[in-house]
């Protein structure tokens, strides 16, 4: 005879054994241990109220966690100021930015870096480059003036090198090509980029951990090329201290790159804007100002720290 039953029907456990939990519930018991009462019925029952059990659906545990991170998710890209605050705790947590960035929401679409370039930021940058090529002005006693502006450090120009630099204008390519560069390399691991104020007074750049946020200054982008590329890579630089520190959003590390300034970068250190840094802080920005000038190394050590983000 066979004694299969219909699949509505469990198969009937001995008496007192332990039915699976994971497939029945009591309606009255609930979270209590439940078995099998001896009945002669081929239904299950609870021993100890004798109310018939009912089946329960689970998900799959891969389908249950997945659910579980897209509902985190959602609950971390709604509320971007819960993610600040928590990322404070990284200071005295440091798995915390770890456990936040398996959880971050896809960078936002407007501000990855590389849209800066879709929306004219090479023309802009050409047009901050001509501001730096000399001029002449042409007097009405038939004399000649010129006019050029010089960044902090270099050395005045001859009027021979003026009278080249008014012929052939620097192309300034090498700056262009490093700063397409370092926007592919802070868009590929996650950072998103705002020209926009940064929070920190008189800064011309910040890197904003907490939010993996780069914020520049929109006048740096008048300034031209060369100017744009050195903050950028600047920034770019912390982005790889916080990586070398666990993550995106952890609290930055030192890269132990040489920290040897030169006397118009060490005068940044005692602007008003790091007034109020710790040692550990200024630390961090004597290393990022050291290197700021070798266009290429902001990119390769974020290429090299920080995971790719897929």
């Amino acid at each position: 005879m066979d004694n299969a039953q219909p699949n509505s029907i469990p198969p009937m456990l001995g008496a007192g054994s332990a039915l699976p939990l994971a497939r029945y519930r009591c309606p009255d018991c609930r979270g209590a241990v439940i078995r099998l009462s001896d009945s002669l019925e081929r239904r299950p029952r609870c021993r100890r109220c004798g109310q018939r059990l009912v089946p329960v659906t689970l998900l799959p545990a891969g389908t249950a966690i997945a659910l579980g991170v897209a509902a985190a998710t959602l609950v971390l890209a709604a509320a971007p100021d819960l993610l600040r605050s928590v990322a404070s705790l990284a200071v005295r947590y440091p798995l915390v930015p770890r456990l936040m960035e398996r959880f971050d929401p896809p960078p936002d679409a407007h501000r990855r870096p590389q849209v800066l370039l879709q929306h004219g930021l090479l023309r802009r940058l050409a047009e901050g480059d001509a501001r730096w090529t000399p001029r002449v002005e042409y007097l009405s006693d038939g004399g000649t003036r010129y006019f050029y502006r010089r960044r902090p450090g270099e050395q005045p120009l001859s009027l021979d090198q003026i009278r080249a630099l008014i012929d052939l204008p620097p192309s300034f390519d090498n700056e262009r090509e490093a700063v397409v560069e370092l926007l592919r390399a802070l868009q590929d691991v996650g950072v998103q980029l705002d020209l926009t104020k940064p929070h920190k007074q008189a800064a011309a750049a910040e890197w904003d951990a907490a939010s993996r946020t780069l914020r520049v200054d929109p006048s740096v982008v008048n300034h031209g090329t060369l100017d744009f590329a050195r903050v950028l890579n600047h920034e770019a630089i912390h982005v790889a201290q916080s990586c070398f520190g666990g993550g995106l959003r952890s609290s930055p590390k030192l890269l132990g790159l040489n920290n040897q300034l030169t006397p118009e970068l060490a005068e940044q250190l005692d602007q008003p804007t790091y007034a109020e840094a710790t040692p550990a802080e200024r630390a961090l920005e004597a290393e990022a100002y050291a290197n700021q000038n070798r266009l290429g190394v902001g990119a390769a050590l974020v290429g090299r720290h920080c995971p790719l983000r897929s």
